[in-house]
């Protein structure tokens, strides 16, 4: 996957998450010593859950976010001589495989709705909800 914004957002979540995990399990082996400890270590460990709960969230948010999308020219040849055309084009992976999408020429379509247009496709190929 390429970075991306959600990415790098559930990177740094799942960090937290197993650093509160750490602390927690420090906190569970001092409880023989410290009575607070046990409460202390349970609620490390909701908030690990917590966090790792919104770094899931954000998986789908990722996928959606790696997407190319980029302008095709094809050039037709005639008499006359060549007219070139632009049109856009979204790339995203399925599985093993990269999928190619025309999303509609550019003298028609304008690049937000363009990608608006390859996120919505994207999600339902992939079977995620879009936020």
């Amino acid at each position: 996957m390429h970075k991306t914004a959600a990415g790098e957002k559930r990177k740094i979540l799942m960090r937290e998450a197993s650093e509160l995990e750490k602390d927690a399990n420090t906190a569970m082996k001092a409880s023989k010593i410290l009575p607070d400890a046990r409460a202390k270590a349970r609620e490390l460990t909701g908030q690990a859950d917590e966090l790792k709960a919104e770094a899931e969230d954000l998986k789908g948010a990722a996928r959606l976010e790696d997407l190319h999308l980029w302008q095709m020219e094809k050039v037709k040849s005639t008499k006359k001589g060549s007219q070139s055309y632009f049109y856009w084009m979204a790339s995203w992976r399925e599985g093993g495989k990269v999928r190619h999408v025309h999303m509609g020429s550019c003298r028609k379509v304008d690049h937000e709705t363009a990608l608006q247009k390859a996120r919505k496709l994207k999600a339902e190929a992939l079977g995620i909800s879009e936020n």
